[in-house]
């Protein structure tokens, strides 16, 4: 059945809500449980369905998961795993079942793996991944819609990616820490949730110095042990929550955030005239009707975050002036705007990667539709600014990264709600 939301715009929002574990933190992490057969509890789990999809995943192949508490789950991978049993439909639809590549190399002389699914933002090919890790010693060999992967012995080597790219620093980091010697990763990606995988690992045993940085040196051990980890709070949902609190009357109060994990994107806020202060590790926000244009360019860490381009948009449509936005990364990251254009938004797409913002526009409610993830909280924010109703179909895309949106904004006075239809 396919869900949608209706909103109603333009009513206030106050209260207080709390960001989630980090969805792009949980992937690698659960990942990493792989790399011992001893027990690994994680915390804080985000029950978005990119998430509950990957855990189905982890199952088929073999692995034991247990529900301790309402976020916490107890993993063992013990030696009754079984790649052959992986549920590979599952793999094709979300992107972070690459990860699985990394960690099954210390479980298997040989498998194969789907290649992966996600979000329809642009041409995402895993090449940066399958030159690393033949470096390292891995055979691969591409067989229609499957990977036959294949190694004898995992050598360090220095490895230079061609790119700051996420998933492809976290598999080499999955598969160097038990590898045999030293493994330098230079131009990885110093992302949040790198960061949070590289804490686990080292909890775990690992020895890897540079964690934040675009080096990072990893001493392969003969071992990894069980340990307890909780996923970092959620950057890009605690950024959502933001720009939804500054565009709608009201006062809101988003509680669990990381602040150097988006230092460039709330400094871009305060340049874009938003009303926040600070109180402790939450933010509380206010009402912001005197915004001012910005120019925006999404950049790998610590620049602004890509997956926060999409969300800010709409907000620049209420803002005084010409906005520029840039993203060099996706070629289909701007795709969504057709769809904000349908509510009045004064847009115009210079190129796929670059788009200018007209603000002070008026948004009306209209029937549009959910692209990716970060596309439908876009949406979602639009349609709490516009006047009217709005019905946002394919909201799945939504629930993939965002858990219960329209509930937890339910609870600040949104009204919005979902229909199955």
């Amino acid at each position: 059945m396919a869900d949608k939301f209706i909103v109603e715009g333009g009513k206030s929002l106050e209260g207080e809500i709390e960001v989630r574990g980090a969805k792009n933190s949980a992937g690698p992490i659960l990942t990493a449980t792989l790399l011992t057969n001893k027990e690994c509890v994680i915390g804080n789990i985000p029950w978005v369905e990119d998430v509950k999809n990957f855990i189905e995943i982890l199952k088929s192949l073999g692995v034991k998961i247990e529900k301790e508490g309402e976020r916490t789950l107890k993993i063992k991978a013990d030696s009754q795993l079984d790649p052959s049993k992986i549920d590979f439909e599952r793999i094709s639809k979300i992107r972070l079942s690459v990860l699985l590549i990394g960690a099954l190399l210390h479980r298997f002389k040989r498998f194969k793996i789907s290649r992966p699914g996600g979000d329809r933002i642009g041409v995402r090919p895993i090449t940066t991944h399958l030159e690393a890790f033949k470096k390292l010693g891995v055979i691969i060999k591409e067989d229609g819609l499957f990977y036959e992967i294949k190694v004898n012995d995992l050598s360090g080597k220095e490895i230079i990616l061609k790119e700051f790219s996420v998933t492809a620093t976290e598999n080499l980091m999955l598969a160097a820490v038990l590898a045999r010697g030293k493994t330098i990763i230079k131009g990885a990606a110093a992302e949040p949730q790198i960061q949070d995988l590289g804490e686990m690992l080292i909890k775990m045993g690992a020895k890897i110095k540079g964690l934040g940085t675009h080096r990072l040196e990893i001493e392969g051990v003969k071992n990894l042990n069980g340990t307890f980890h909780e996923l970092i709070p959620d950057p890009n949902e605690a950024g959502t929550l933001i720009l939804a609190g500054a565009v709608t009357p009201g006062k809101v109060k988003i509680k669990n955030i990381k602040f150097e994990h988006l230092d460039l994107f709330l400094d871009k806020l305060e340049e874009l005239g938003m009303n926040l202060r600070r109180e402790n590790n939450a933010l509380i926000v206010d009402y912001s009707p005197n915004l001012r244009a910005v120019n925006i360019q999404a950049l790998p860490f610590p620049g602004y975050p890509t997956d926060l381009l999409p969300p800010i948009v709409p907000v620049l449509t209420q803002a005084q002036g010409k906005s520029k936005i840039h993203d060099p990364l996706y070629e289909n990251r701007l795709n969504f705007i057709q769809e904000l254009r349908k509510m009045g938004a004064d847009i115009e797409i210079v190129d796929p990667h670059r788009a200018f913002v007209f603000g002070k526009t008026p948004l009306f409610g209209q029937k549009i539709e959910s692209w990716d993830i970060r596309a439908g909280a876009s949406l979602v924010i639009a349609g709490l600014i516009a006047k009217g109703q709005t019905i946002i179909e394919n909201v799945y895309q939504i629930d993939r990264g965002y858990e219960k949106l329209e509930e937890r904004l339910k609870n600040l006075g949104a009204h919005i709600k979902r229909i199955t239809s």
